[in-house]
């Protein structure tokens, strides 16, 4: 059964970079506690090497140039991953490659493990549950970085995805470890809100760089404000901003919704016989629909014209209608 991993108080260890000594970083964070040193890792690599020449049936101490190369620590310190095997067998923990069949559990759900190792080129770092929580003992971070639990298998398939070879750690992890005893010199106990701090405040720093050539602008663009007043521009512009992204996405739905309905095909059909009414009526007529307007034009005029006889007939009493019979018995 699975210890649910170190409890210490509730304080974190963590190691910071040195040299290229990431491996015993690793295997300490793993361990939540100074447990090995650098020469503790090169005693273990050695071993190997010793082990190796004699499968090979080589002289374990062989002087020739060759045979002086070791593939399991580097001139810099870099170890290889049976060292860092053989450190945590030491502790009754097993590394096993995450892509193996045994570690299918623990890539459906990862979450229900304890300790990852994580490794790319030259360097190694851990992913470690510590009562109940993840944190990132990446040795390049001033301290460890909090992971969620809903993120956790998110990161692991980005690392995955970026060449990174990643091992799960199984066994009974120590739980506790003297944290008065002497450190090996960059080695720290944290709290998680001193932790959380200090990741905070280097996020800052990261940030400020941005934020000084944001004011540099404000005030090279109007040289008489002071940087105080350049910086409370600078939030206004950044706030400015998310309002107007907001209010773009806002807007945008209708227009998209609008756009949608306007591209289907039956409002496409109601377009295509709107503009061939329009341009039907805004084409000239032909000729011979001019001379049918006229012939229309002439044919409506005579019954006006009969019109005008009966008003004029009437008007005229006897004599005009005398005067018609007589235009009817002229030959």
């Amino acid at each position: 059964m699975m210890m649910e991993g170190a409890s210490n108080g509730g304080m974190l260890y963590h190691e910071v970079q040195e040299s290229k000594l990431c491996a015993v970083h690793c295997v300490n964070t793993v361990l939540q506690g100074p447990f090995f040193s650098e020469f503790d890792l090169a005693a273990l690599a050695s071993d190997l090497d010793c082990k190796e020449r004699q499968m090979m049936m080589m002289p374990a101490h062989s002087s020739a140039a060759g045979d002086l190369f070791s593939h399991n620590v580097s001139l810099d310190g870099d170890f290889s991953i049976q060292v860092l095997q053989k450190a945590l067998e030491v502790w009754d923990l097993q590394v096993i490659p995450l892509d193996s069949p045994v570690a299918e559990p623990a890539q459906i759900d990862p979450e229900l493990e304890n300790a990852f190792i994580c490794h790319l080129q030259d360097h190694w770092f851990c992913i470690r549950k510590v009562n109940g929580e993840w944190y990132n003992f990446d040795s390049l971070y001033a301290a460890p970085q909090h992971l969620s639990k809903f993120y956790l298998a998110a990161y692991l398939d980005s690392l995955k995805g970026f060449g990174w070879s990643i091992f799960l750690v199984r066994g009974n992890f120590p739980t506790e470890f003297p944290i008065s005893s002497e450190s090996n010199g960059f080695g720290q106990w944290l709290s998680p809100e001193d932790a959380e701090r200090i990741t905070k405040s280097c996020n800052a720093v990261q940030q400020a760089p941005q934020q000084q050539r944001t004011v540099e602008r404000q005030q090279h663009s109007n040289p008489f404000l002071s940087r105080e007043e350049a910086e409370m521009f600078s939030d206004m512009e950044d706030e400015d901003l998310k309002a107007a992204i907001a209010a773009s996405l806002m807007d945008s739905t209708p227009t998209m919704t609008n756009f949608a309905e306007a591209s289907t095909p039956q409002n496409n059909d109601k377009q295509k016989s709107i503009q061939v009414e329009t341009i039907e009526a805004s084409v000239p007529p032909s000729s011979d629909e001019s001379n049918k307007h006229v012939e229309a034009t002439e044919a409506g005029s005579l019954p006006n014209d009969r019109n005008n006889q009966q008003v004029s007939s009437s008007l005229g009493g006897g004599n005009s209608q005398s005067g018609i019979q007589n235009k009817e018995n002229t030959p």
